[in-house]
């Protein structure tokens, strides 16, 4: 046989049987749906239902010899290669048959099958029906025939084994210690820098240990909408080795795990059990109601908590939780804790008399621990001293120094998807509904504000912020064409930049495409106004934003009062950061609430000002 006719016939057989010929050759099953071209999990599925690790060896011998010596028969020219090769098939052939069968070499039939006139066995066994007792006809009739496909969300033993590889593989040192950790305490409690990956590893530590353990793993956050940046990490991991996982706020593994994403506000949050990670704590509004919903999930003795957050505010009620302060309370003096929670004395992690394992992890401690992917001395540049030890220094913020409470800020959270009307995930997130754009271009490298909301639709109502977004460059036309994005998407009545510098050239390629564009210009006054107006929200609790928006918090606490170079007027003005992007977030939404005016009637106010 030519090579011609070799490649023909492979190209022509049944997947099936080149995958159950390629696995009884020893491969593994991911390997054979590469070479295939097809998912794993249809290997897996051909497999159970052509039970390939049934027979007996000489009957997988048996069935490849005969499937190749049938494409031989059928060629319509034949070498004398092609000749010898089907003598000694069917010499092959021949041999396994006057083999004992199974039947013969099978156990002796028990009680059940006295006096029966057949074998215990339903057929004569082959490849695809290997030796199996027969059943009584009742137990026939009661018998459900067992579903093929496998199960929901299958994941087979090499595909989990290449994901714990890759997780591994992608650990920085700081992170693999977490691990050491989950395994040796019960309750770690990890204050942390930003951006140096914990979402990322707890939700694929949580992920696995599932997979391994079958117990449950459970994602509380301030929203759901954080909640499922856990969901999607996994998702991803699962992808890099070809396994689609489906669910939504639960997600079922075939193990019996499952996986909960949910919100402080959920309703469904109580009466879960599992191994509980709480995301960004010292940022989640009402913290004794979350300790309420938290504490239960993971009471048994085999399960364990981590808590993990960025710092915020000294006055958020957390911190007493960090402190110790909270498990004095309620406790006679002599049993009272007082912790040391300077970086020297939690660098590596400390057990402490309440059973919390502490611990501070500073960007300089990641960057030691091998994560490379921070350029330290341009964070110094572009940050103050004070917001780079808030950001990445694990410090912080002193109550009071800004001019928005951070109760008050803490208050205007909600969980956005529990708002009817909102549809993020949609074409049109909300609808036909009315919405504002803010604008705030940037000057610098830093990123420019941009915000959507809902203005209030009657007197009175609140401003719902649905959508925040810092972007990158000083390009005007890119930032013009993200305002532009935006009116695709929403049924944008308002737009309003703020148009100074080269905000001016940001209005009017906006104006072209959207001309009732309104450009602000910022004086000690306006801004004085615009503070005025947001303080008068808060207070009346008449804003609101979904509660995993860090940033937009961030941004207004970053606001502070200060003196004009003339040293004659107040003005404001936010702390130099790049995450904060100099409080641009914070301008972009406070110009749009002061388009509405003080006394509260809808309509707003139209301004011009060049």
């Amino acid at each position: 046989m030519n090579a011609r006719q070799d490649v023909e016939i492979a190209q022509n057989i049944d997947p099936r049987l080149s995958a159950r010929a390629l696995y009884w050759q020893g491969w593994k099953i991911t390997a054979i749906a590469r070479h295939l071209g097809i998912k794993p999990a249809t290997v897996h599925s051909w497999k159970q239902r052509g039970n390939w690790d049934g027979g007996s060896p000489m009957q997988r011998v048996a069935a490849s010899a005969e499937a190749r010596l049938i494409q031989l028969v059928n060629l319509p020219a034949k070498s004398d290669g092609v000749y010898k090769e089907m003598r000694q098939l069917s010499a092959l052939i021949a041999a396994t048959d006057k083999m004992p069968s199974e039947a013969a070499r099978a156990p002796k039939p028990d009680n059940r099958f006295a006096g029966a006139d057949k074998p215990p066995f339903d057929s004569v066994p082959t490849i695809d029906s290997p030796p199996r007792e027969r059943k009584g006809r009742t137990e026939r009739a009661g018998r459900v025939r067992s579903v093929e496909k496998p199960p929901k969300n299958y994941i087979a033993p090499e595909q989990q084994q290449r994901m714990i590889e890759i997780f591994n593989e992608q650990c920085f040192d700081y992170q693999k210690y977490w691990g050491e950790m989950h395994r040796a305490r019960r309750f770690r409690n990890i204050l942390k820098s930003r951006q140096i990956g914990a979402t990322f590893y707890f939700a694929r530590e949580a992920f696995l240990t599932s997979l391994k353990t079958g117990i449950n793993s459970i994602f509380l956050s301030a929203s759901r909408a954080q909640a499922y940046q856990f969901r999607q990490y996994i998702l991803n991991l699962c992808r890099m080795v070809d396994v689609e996982l489906k669910g939504g706020d639960v997600i079922s593994l075939h193990n019996g795990a499952e996986l909960h994403f949910l919100g402080t506000n959920s309703r469904t949050a109580q009466g879960r059990n599992g191994n509980l990670y709480v995301d960004e704590y010292f940022w989640i509004p009402d913290f004794e109601r979350l300790q309420t919903l938290a504490e239960p999930m993971a009471s048994q003795k085999h399960l364990k908590t981590t808590y993990f957050s960025t710092p915020s505010s000294e006055g958020h009620p957390a911190y007493g939780f960090w402190s110790g302060a909270m498990f004095n309370e309620g406790r006679p003096p002599k049993e009272h804790i007082k912790l040391d929670l300077s970086h020297a004395a939690l660098k590596r992690g400390r057990l402490d008399a309440d059973a919390q394992w502490r611990q501070i992890v500073t960007i300089h401690d990641a960057q030691e621990a091998g994560c490379d992917l921070f350029d330290i001395d341009y964070l110094r540049q572009r940050n103050s001293p004070d917001k780079f030890a808030q950001l990445f220094e694990c410090q912080f913020m002193p109550d009071g120094e800004g001019v928005f409470g951070f109760a008050q800020l803490q208050a205007c959270g909600e969980e956005s998807w529990d708002w009817a009307w909102y549809k993020p995930e949609r074409a049109r997130p909300a609808g036909n509904l009315p919405v504002w754009v803010g604008y705030d271009p940037s000057y610098t490298a830093d990123a420019s504000g941009l915000v959507v909301a809902v203005p209030p639709q009657n007197n009175g109502e609140p401003f719902y912020i649905l959508e925040t977004a810092l972007i990158p460059g000083t390009d005007f036309e890119s930032q013009a064409a993200n305002i532009r994005k935006i009116t695709e998407r929403y049924n944008v009545s308002k737009i309003v930049i703020d148009a100074n510098g080269i905000g001016a050239a940001v209005f009017d390629l906006v104006r072209k495409f959207y001309p009732p564009v309104i450009g602000m210009t910022y004086t000690p006054d306006i801004k004085g106004m615009m503070v005025l107006k947001t303080q008068n929200l808060l207070k009346n609790k008449r804003i609101k934003w979904d509660a995993g928006n860090i940033d937009l918090q961030m941004a207004f606490l970053s606001v502070r009062r200060s003196v004009t170079a003339s040293g004659r007027n107040i003005t404001y003005e936010s702390v130099r950061s790049k995450t904060a992007s100099h409080g641009d977030l914070a301008w972009a939404a406070m110009m749009l609430f002061y388009q509405e005016p003080l006394d509260n009637i809808v309509g707003g106010r139209f301004e011009i000002d060049f």
